[in-house]
């Protein structure tokens, strides 16, 4: 039986321009597969892809259930694609309150940063709960970009006894995608409204939360961190490394994942 990753990625080309991140998000899966590991992709569903041209479609049955973000219901909407010619399957969470559903140029994290909180709160709930449903459990949980670094927070503390999730391995990869300023100021009370741990709220308490806090939260819940594009903020690199989980530093891989994958095996091991 083959080992499972899922991929949470912020960007996937050709759904979205060809970047270090976008075009990890495509080859890395496909290098993953290729090599034994059956391969789950998620990101979120962004304006900016156009659904037509990359015949995305709404999965019925995956679809409809109520996601809670700060005492508010928010349906879930899933969509599906299949990237070729490796015919992979990308899921797409989306959502009438964070994505929106008419052709922008630039992506909502840019556009409407001051939704950033909760729009990443709801795509993490999103790919678990989708996850559960598709009752497929993942070995790796592989977390890239950070609209997705509330992830392994989540499974490793509300989704740790969950049978989809207790026995994952959980990896995220550093890329320099970083924002300027801070969440909303609600941020650390809407985590403690979803049950975050104590200690993570302690840590949290007072503070305004932005990009190095948050790489914070998405290392200290991982189980192994890479190094994925150049220009990594160097605190956040150092951080990384004073929690001894850093694993692989950036280098050009030109399409060959073999390091990644000799990662996996050292985690499955």
């Amino acid at each position: 039986m083959s080992n499972k990753v899922l991929y949470i990625s912020q960007e996937i080309t050709p759904y979205l321009a060809a970047n270090k991140m976008s075009t990890i998000g495509q080859k890395l899966p496909q290098f993953a597969q290729e090599n034994g590991y059956e391969v789950r992709i998620f990101m979120p569903k962004y304006g900016a892809i156009n659904e037509r041209r990359n015949q995305l479609h709404e999965v019925i049955r995956l679809s409809g259930m109520n996601v809670i973000i700060d005492d508010t219901d928010h349906p879930l909407i899933i969509k599906v694609a299949t990237l070729q010619p490796s015919r992979m399957q990308v899921y797409f969470i989306d959502s009438d309150d964070y994505f929106i559903h008419k052709t922008i140029s630039d992506l909502e994290i840019n556009l409407y940063p001051e939704e950033n909180d909760e729009r990443m709160m709801f795509f993490s709930y999103g790919v678990i709960e989708t996850v559960k449903k598709l009752r497929w459990e993942p070995q790796i949980v592989h977390c890239q970009g950070w609209i997705s670094s509330l992830a392994p927070l989540y499974i490793k503390t509300l989704y740790a006894d969950d049978p989809t999730f207790k026995n994952s391995k959980v990896v995220f990869g550093l890329y320099n995608d970083t924002f300027e300023g801070n969440l909303d100021s609600r941020f650390v009370d809407k985590l403690k409204e979803a049950g975050a741990p104590t200690a993570l709220l302690e840590k949290l308490e007072g503070k305004q939360v932005g990009h190095f806090e948050l790489m914070q939260i998405a290392i200290d819940y991982s189980d192994l961190v890479t190094v994925s594009s150049p220009d990594v903020p160097q605190a956040v690199l150092d951080y990384a490394k004073s929690t001894g989980k850093l694993a692989m530093d950036y280098n050009e891989t030109d399409g060959d994942f073999t390091s990644y994958i000799q990662q996996y095996d050292n985690l499955l091991k």
